[in-house]
């Protein structure tokens, strides 16, 4: 079976792939200052050696930054050598050098990234409004429920498919989800035709992720500055068109530290990022965290990254998510990902607390969609 198969070949890659990870964080630390804008799309193998030759004179090294519908390259080193620039400027298939000076360099919307677009489950990102939606936790030993959820969601107007495989819990005792589950999610896939997205913690579960073509990678709150992990996804997913959800930590401070976070997965290669507020803490009285989806428009000002809002885990109880998420909209959201199962109260995991119904999710989504309209009207005073 494909999934015993794949497990027993990444078990045995894990470590050499983590000490190659841990010997390559420090890449990362390198201020980028400078992009190389080809004339096309991307560039061939040979354009690209003789780049590295050029820079390897002056001791710099080329990183490839791989966009949605084009590529940019960064120069990591002393990249402040005139000549180096003359030389680079001078090729034919090179449009331009440019110098970022904002401290995020990549994120940031001046950045050559900002011009491309997002597109997944038949959505334009920042155009049409992205839902994902599916249980919090998919049950091994009841896959029907799963199947029978995705389904429901597929019908209420979800565009990607969302489960739990593997669960961060506080006690070492609760319930840390199991591998079977991803057969479960992948079967839901095939059945619906919809994307699917699941959050990894370490680089086995990555692995096997990748193994398995996952759509979206899904980084939470307790992983959001992890950043051997991020830059591990970075790296991994920067030669196909995968998706990484980065939700904000639960004791994120700053505005800057959540899109440094994200920073780290582009730097290393994969520019497909989506910022995911989901509440922080301290929790506000009643709800299970502090809702940050306010954040959404400096966001909105300070990155290009589309900006999608998790309710559920903002507030944690069914009854107040559908408030939650209209707000998130009318904020600015580009999407919410939201938990949904088709009988929350036979669900495991938050489900049965904080799932709604698919009849609710596909009022949330009509109700939010002239919202997301109105909303868009008023992102040119970002500018």
């Amino acid at each position: 079976m494909w999934l015993v198969d794949q497990k027993s070949k990444i078990i045995g890659d894990q470590r050499l792939a983590e000490q190659n990870c841990v010997n390559s964080i420090t890449v990362t630390a390198v201020l980028i200052l400078k992009m190389i804008i080809p004339h096309g799309s991307k560039l061939n193998a040979e354009q690209i050696y003789e780049i590295r030759s050029i820079l390897a004179e002056f001791g710099c090294e080329l990183d490839e930054i791989v966009g949605a519908t084009r590529s940019i390259y960064a120069i990591k080193g002393d990249e402040r050598h005139q000549l180096m620039i003359n030389r680079l400027e001078g090729l034919a298939y090179v449009a331009r050098v440019d110098t970022i000076q904002s401290p995020y360099k990549l994120m940031d919307r001046q950045s050559e990234l900002a011009r491309q677009s997002f597109e997944i489950g038949g959505r334009v990102l920042k155009q049409e409004l992205l839902l994902i939606a599916g249980h919090c936790t998919i049950d091994p030993d009841n896959p029907q429920l799963f199947l029978e959820t995705a389904q429901a969601v597929q019908e209420a107007g979800a565009h990607v498919l969302r489960g739990g495989i593997w669960k961060p819990r506080t006690s070492p005792h609760s319930y840390q989800g199991d591998v079977r589950a991803l057969q479960t999610i992948l079967d839901a896939r095939a059945e619906t035709g919809l994307p699917i997205n699941i959050e990894v913690m370490d680089h086995e579960q990555l692995a096997l992720a990748m193994e398995a073509g996952v759509d979206m990678i899904q980084v939470g709150a307790r992983n959001a500055l992890n950043y051997s992990l991020l830059k591990s996804i970075g790296e991994k997913t920067a030669s196909r068109q995968t998706f990484v959800l980065l939700k904000r930590g639960l004791h994120m401070g700053p505005i800057k530290e959540f899109i440094s976070a994200a920073e780290y997965i582009v730097a290393a290669g994969n520019s497909h990022v989506l910022l995911c507020p989901r509440g922080t803490a301290p929790a506000m009285d009643g709800y299970r965290n502090h809702p940050d989806e306010c954040i959404t428009p400096l966001l909105q000002q300070q990155t290009w990254a589309p900006v999608i809002v998790d309710p559920s885990h903002s507030v944690g109880r069914a009854v107040y998510v559908p408030h939650a998420a209209l707000a998130a909209v009318a904020y600015g959201a580009d999407g919410l990902v939201i938990e949904c199962h088709i009988q929350p109260n036979r669900g495991i995991g938050d489900d049965p607390k904080q799932a709604v119904t698919p009849a609710c999710l596909a009022r949330i989504y009509q109700d939010a969609l002239p919202l997301f309209e109105a909303s868009r009207q008023y992102r040119a005073y970002l500018d």
